[in-house]
């Protein structure tokens, strides 16, 4: 293992702490309970947004935290989710008076650990708290982790349109709406040309040969569809689209939100060109493409390999999108 760490243990809370060097101008962070929140306390009014999971899919969720995305994000140990004590803290600390969203991946420590922190700090504090469950991969319906799909990368395009809308003041019911209706609208598969290592372990999550690759792949390196030969990006392209659009229409005058995300060990240069193949494959499919992200988004610590994820749009989701935002992993319009 050849990684830039000190003791496998501490890798959380010194990257925490590195976080908190690199952004004191946007950021603070709660190393006792792992929280990451806004630098400036939550206004008066505002709904607060918490999302979180298990590190190593950076920058989700503490690098989207800041103005138009999260007001917290509560980190895991790596691939492990949060504990309910810090989703609670966290809950607590954003609640402005207009309530607090939870924004959750579909994956069982998570959502059990978040139904839990809802029901203490409504008990304690009097929170009024609501939960979205994302749940947007077409690859498998169960998976080692869930009871359902799992929750992937609809959830950056989730965090940063509900956090548009939180930061124009509106209510509580109407940002679950909204949140739930981008989760209903959003589908997303991916793919590894590698596995990755987590610390504790110090061996690869599963093994591929040099030339194969896992198509479906989950976030914390479950198991996908199948496992093919390696093939050219435009024909790993259709593998990865094909089933998106199978499972939702997305063509619509308003088009579609399309994130081409890295898992973390893939270069800009091949983003890029899949990109360029996946906009190809869903323009014949007549999607238009309203707005588009390309990067590293949500990771899985050193993978090389990619996913895709389509969002079908509205005026008003488009609208929302385009709202400034200002995190350490996504900024425009400030």
């Amino acid at each position: 293992m050849k990684k830039l760490i000190n003791d496998p243990a501490d890798v959380v809370i010194e990257a925490l702490r590195g976080m908190a060097a690199a952004h004191p101008d946007r950021l603070r962070v709660d190393l006792e309970n792992k929280v990451v929140y806004r630098k400036d306390p939550i206004r008066s009014g505002k709904v607060g947004l918490i999302s979180g999971g298990g590190s190593g899919h950076e920058p989700m969720h503490g690098g989207l935290v800041g103005l138009g995305m999260l007001d917290a994000a509560c980190a895991g140990e790596v691939f492990t989710s949060p504990v309910p004590d810090q989703m609670m803290a966290a809950t607590k600390e954003v609640d402005g008076g207009a309530g607090v969203l939870h924004i959750v991946k579909n994956y069982t420590g998570d959502v059990m650990n978040f139904e839990m922190a809802a029901e203490l700090a409504a008990a304690e504090a009097g929170t009024e708290v609501q939960s979205v469950v994302v749940d947007d991969d077409v690859a498998v319906q169960d998976s080692l982790y869930t009871a359902g799909r799992r929750g992937v990368g609809t959830t950056v395009l989730l965090e940063k349109i509900v956090g548009a809308a939180a930061e124009e003041g509106r209510s509580l019911a109407d940002c679950a709406a909204l949140a739930t209706k981008v989760n209903g609208n959003g589908r997303s598969m991916g793919m590894a040309l590698t596995s990755c290592t987590v610390p504790a372990a110090g061996k690869p999550t599963f093994e591929l040969a040099e030339d194969e690759i896992e198509v479906g792949i989950g976030i914390h390196g479950e198991p996908g569809r199948k496992r093919v030969p390696l093939a050219p990006a435009r024909e790993v392209a259709a593998m990865l689209v094909e089933p998106v659009l199978a499972d939702l229409d997305f063509t619509g005058d308003s088009g579609a939100i399309v994130m081409m995300n890295g898992m973390g060990g893939t270069p800009l240069i091949e983003l890029y060109l899949m990109y360029h193949e996946v906009a190809q494959i869903l323009e014949k499919s007549g999607v238009t493409i309203a707005r588009c992200l390309v990067g590293n988004y949500i990771t899985s610590l050193e993978m090389a390999g990619c996913s895709v994820t389509v969002l079908k749009a509205d005026d008003d989701l488009v609208g929302l999108w385009d709202a400034p935002v200002n995190t350490p992993g996504l900024r425009w319009g400030v």
